[in-house]
């Protein structure tokens, strides 16, 4: 089979050369500025798709003459020819001109589920379960239409992927998605609907005989190879399998929330406490703990375990009411359960 870039002419040749730049230059960006690699790839997949769409502007206007992908694409008859092996790979970066919906579609998974699936595999982790998932997905159409030379292109395998790995590794992250309402769901939730619509689809295809036009045993491939290898690429990762912390999305919020807290605590450094403020004595049992929270009270949970330990041993040094932890915007603060003016401290 011969090569179409050997009938190139100066046009098509600066157009491949255009696609090559589009879809190298992220990730070489991604790479030296230590970046996320899952916003890289999604970029790049996303400006190979507009350099492709420019081909298509250029050949209406009769300024080229071939598709200049066709030793890019992948044809299953054609892939036990080690000149052909790297379309393998190629072919994801690819996708069909006339659907930019598809293309939409896979970069929402590439960013959205990639993005936290990145931070809990580290970059180079996540590069390789990225890979694991394209030629997954390849190797799986492969097999299923080995004499077929119907071209075959896209970044689905790769995306179905991402959800093989991260339903293996995290099922119980909570990630923001569009499905229905764009709030955050459970990624077991999004990976199953996914595959479970995919398989119905794909024996669909099957029972019917009539071809949907999209390769469904790929994004079936992707996602089973990237779930399967899973646990052999995460192992020595960064964060464990399996853990339930709500997800990196919702650590970050929750990191938001605790600087935000933090800096709006109010500074017991000059404060006296409640016994001293009135004039008595601090009880004898409450001096270690109440010298441990004057000592380190700078981290909210520090503050709040010390004031619930003071508000369990003390009571109240106007009524002898028992103590309550009471969390507000400035941070915990310790009232009395009986009458609130006898006591809040720190005061507001």
């Amino acid at each position: 089979m011969g090569y179409a870039m050997s009938q190139f002419a100066l046009a098509e040749w600066a157009v491949l050369t255009l696609w090559f730049a589009a879809i190298v230059a992220p990730l070489v960006y991604a790479a030296r500025t230590r970046t996320s690699l899952a916003m890289g790839i999604t970029v790049s997949v996303l400006l190979g798709a507009v350099v492709q769409v420019m081909w298509t502007m250029l050949y209406n206007w009769n300024l080229v003459d071939i598709w200049v992908w066709y030793d890019f694409v992948l044809v299953p008859a054609r892939t036990s020819e080690p000149s052909f092996f790297h379309t393998l790979l190629t072919a994801g970066f690819l996708h069909a001109q006339g659907d930019m919906m598809h293309v939409l579609g896979n970069v929402i998974i590439l960013a959205l589920v990639g993005v936290p699936l990145e931070q809990r595999l580290g970059t180079r982790r996540y590069g390789m379960v990225y890979i694991i998932g394209l030629l997954g997905g390849s190797v799986g159409w492969v097999l299923f239409n080995a004499t077929s030379i119907t071209p075959a292109l896209g970044a689905s395998g790769a995306a179905f992927g991402l959800l093989g790995a991260y339903l293996a590794g995290w099922p119980k992250d909570e990630i923001p998605f569009p499905i229905l309402l764009i709030r955050p769901w459970p990624v077991v939730f999004i990976a199953l609907l996914y595959f479970g619509l995919e398989l119905a689809r794909a024996l669909a295809t099957m029972n019917s005989g009539v071809s949907s036009g999209i390769a469904h045993m790929a994004h079936i491939g992707g996602f089973v190879a990237a779930y399967a290898l899973l646990p052999l690429v995460a192992k020595g990762g960064p964060v464990e399998l399996g853990i339930v912390d709500g997800g990196p999305s919702q650590g970050a919020a929750l990191n938001a929330k605790r600087q935000r807290l933090k800096a709006a605590m109010t500074s017991l450094e000059n404060l006296e406490d409640p016994w001293t403020a009135r004039g008595q004595a601090v009880p004898k049992h409450l001096r270690e703990p109440l010298k441990n929270l004057l000592q380190a009270s700078d981290e909210p949970e520090t503050r709040a375990a010390w004031m619930e330990h003071l508000a369990d041993a003390a009571t109240c040094p106007e009524c002898d009411a028992p103590l309550g932890l009471v969390e507000r915007s400035s941070g915990p603060h310790l009232q009395c359960s009986a009458v609130s003016d006898h006591l809040e401290w720190p005061p507001r």
